[in-house]
């Protein structure tokens, strides 16, 4: 697809046009100093290629004024199921994490997780902020600032077996992301594990489970491809993705000065959100050869079966459209909002 927003090699651009024809002059000491808290090591892919960028460009779009304290691994304290908690409580200022991490907290991001919908993480990006700057600022994201809303590329099973079929799902204990994705596993015939992203190399090493839905980008980090070696993904849109934020403790931001909203707002938003959707799907590419070199088996659905697996996950986007109406949440309305914007981004 053609790219509405730039491609960059990370987010130091994002402070603008001024910033890329001379440095900024940094203040010598911040006037604020915020701290970023989140659940990944800070060498991996999103720590070190989105986040500790965007921490760069806003720290050059305020001169140095904002300052932000990145702590990755959860070195704060708590679990990554505590952050949501954690940034609105203001125990930290800034928090990036999944909404599927705290299921039923924010029922309206699940749309975008849905099976066999999205295909390309950029445009999902995209549409996934567009739609929550119309349906969810005001309800599921009331109590935070939002910074940026993504999704990863398409979703991948990795398994201790081949997994060609939904047959071969009967059995298998594997690991999901999310609400909607365990509701999947367990409508295929997988008896599903919700659990971060951080404990599955460990819970796979000691056989609690037998693979996890992942994408290939965080796959190669956490060396899932030593530990199982089946990988099955899908031409087409994906059997899963998993949405993320970034966000702000709201009182935090509106205690801030206008020009210092600006200047963080200014590196956030809708292209920052469709950029780091990109950055984590290219980040695919090497991750999916790692897996390749050591020998593991790629498996990939074809289009024309993929059908297949989209007529059976029917009932789940049926009944998770059912939940959302029958708690006053207009389901139907969001996931044809989703679907129409992903079309409109991905052009």
């Amino acid at each position: 697809m053609s790219q509405r927003f730039p491609r960059r090699e990370s987010f130091a651009l994002a402070a603008g046009a001024a910033a890329l024809a001379a440095p900024p002059v940094l203040a010598a000491e911040p006037e604020v100093t915020l701290r970023l808290h989140q659940f990944l090591p800070l060498t991996s892919f999103v720590p070190a290629h989105i986040l500790t960028p965007w921490i760069t460009a806003v720290e050059e779009a305020s001169q140095g004024r904002v300052r932000i304290q990145h702590y990755p691994s959860m070195q704060l304290g708590g679990k990554p199921t505590n952050l949501i908690d954690q940034v609105t409580d203001g125990v930290v200022d800034i928090v990036w994490t999944l909404p599927g991490y705290t299921p039923g907290r924010f029922p309206r991001t699940e749309v975008m997780e849905l099976p066999f919908l999205v295909a390309e993480a950029e445009a999902a990006s995209a549409a996934l902020w567009e739609l929550a700057q119309a349906e969810m600022v005001d309800t599921d994201f009331r109590d935070i600032h939002l910074l940026g809303t993504w999704v990863h590329g398409p979703g991948v099973i990795h398994a201790n077996k081949p997994v060609r079929a939904i047959s071969d799902f009967e059995g298998l204990k594997l690991r999901g992301p999310s609400r909607v994705t365990t509701n999947l596993l367990e409508h295929f015939g997988a008896t599903a594990v919700e659990m971060p992203v951080p404990a599955v190399p460990e819970a796979l090493s000691h056989g609690t489970i037998d693979g996890a839905l992942l994408p290939w980008e965080v796959s190669a980090s956490l060396r899932i491809g030593e530990l199982v070696h089946h990988h099955t993904q899908f031409a087409g849109p994906s059997i899963y993705t998993a949405s993320f934020i970034l966000a702000m403790n709201k009182d935090r931001y509106a205690a801030l000065d206008p020009d210092l909203q600006a200047a963080i707002d200014s590196v956030s938003g809708v292209e920052f959100s469709a950029q780091a959707g990109h950055l984590q799907q290219a980040e695919d590419i090497p991750s999916r050869q790692a897996a390749m070199d050591l020998g593991n088996e790629i498996i990939t659905i074809p289009a024309e079966d993929t059908s297949i697996w989209k007529d059976a996950s029917q009932p789940v986007i049926d009944a998770w459209v059912a939940e959302m109406e029958e708690n006053g949440v207009p389901g139907e309305e969001l996931l044809t909002s989703a679907r129409a914007l992903i079309e409109k981004h991905s052009f």
